[in-house]
C-alpha cells in the first residue's frame, strides 16, 4: 500500500520517464530501495544495521547489472546524511518506519530535510498514536486501551508514535510542508484479524478497501500507520 502511495506521488510530481535520486534511510532489507531501482531510479540505502545491509547486497547480487549499478547499500546512521552526502543531493527521500524508533526526531527530519534538492519529496512512515487505544481494544486489551489514550507508546517496548499535528509543524519547520497524507491497515493488519485472504479476488477487494480508507476521513485518522509526504520549497 506503501509502494502505491509514493508511486502516486511521484508521477504527480516529477515527469515521466525522469530518473530519480533517491535516499532510503532505514532501508531495512532494502525491498523498496530494488523496487525503485527496478523503475529505473539511482538509489541509496542507509541501514544502521550490517545483517540488513547484507541481505540487501545479497537480494541486489540476483539482480541484472543495469539494476545492480543503480542500488548502493550502505552501512551507516539516518543521523549522519549530513557527513556522508551533499545538502541538496536527493529528489526523494524515504524513512519509513524509522521514527518509531528514535527518542526525539527532530534533528534526523531536519538532517533530511537538508538533503532534498529543491522540490523534492520526503517520504515518511509513522506509527499513529492516535490509534493506540484501538489498535489495543480490537485486540481485547482493554487496560492497554485505556493506558494507550494520550500515550506515545505502549508496553511492548521502547516504541514510539506520532501524530499528524505535530509532524505538520515540523515538516513546515525543515522547508518540507506537508503536502498530501494517507492512512495504512486502516481496516486490516490488526492484532485481532485473521489470516490475509487467499483468494485473489479478495484479496485485491481487500487492497482497493484499504486503498480507499487511507484517502478518506475519517477512516485514516485511525489507521494503525500514517505516511506523510512533504515537498521541499
Amino acid at each position: 500500500m506503501v509502494a502505491r502511495q509514493l508511486d502516486e506521488q511521484l508521477a504527480a510530481r516529477f515527469a515521466v520517464g525522469r530518473r530519480l535520486r533517491v535516499l532510503d534511510v532505514g532501508m531495512g532489507e532494502g525491498r523498496q530501495a530494488l523496487r525503485l531501482a527496478r523503475l529505473g531510479h539511482q538509489v541509496t540505502g542507509v541501514e544502521s544495521d550490517p545483517a540488513l545491509v547484507a541481505a540487501a547486497e545479497e537480494a541486489l547480487a540476483r539482480e541484472p547489472e543495469g539494476i545492480r549499478e543503480r542500488f548502493r547499500p550502505v552501512v551507516g546512521d539516518g543521523h549522519e546524511t549530513g557527513v556522508h552526502f551533499l545538502p541538496g543531493s536527493f529528489d526523494v527521500v524515504l524513512c519509513h518506519g524509522v521514527l518509531m524508533r528514535v527518542e526525539s526526531p527532530d534533528a534526523l527530519l531536519a538532517g533530511l530535510g537538508r538533503m532534498l534538492a529543491p522540490g523534492g519529496l520526503l517520504s515518511l512512515l509513522v506509527r499513529n498514536a492516535d490509534a493506540l487505544a484501538l489498535c489495543a481494544g480490537l485486540a481485547g486489551d482493554w487496560r492497554g486501551a485505556l493506558d494507550a489514550f494520550g500515550a506515545e507508546s505502549t508496553a511492548e517496548g521502547p516504541v514510539r508514535a506520532d501524530r499528524l499535528a505535530p509532524l505538520t509543524a515540523a515538516l513546515a519547520g525543515i522547508g518540507a510542508p506537508l503536502e498530501r497524507w494517507y492512512g495504512v491497515r486502516v481496516l486490516s493488519g490488526r492484532a485481532s484479524d485473521g489470516p490475509v485472504p487467499v483468494d485473489e479476488a479478495e484479496f485485491q477487494a481487500l487492497l482497493a478497501a484499504e486503498e480507499r480508507a487511507g484517502r478518506t476521513d475519517p477512516y485514516r485518522s485511525v489507521a494503525a500507520l500514517l505516511h506523510l509526504c512533504g515537498v521541499r520549497g
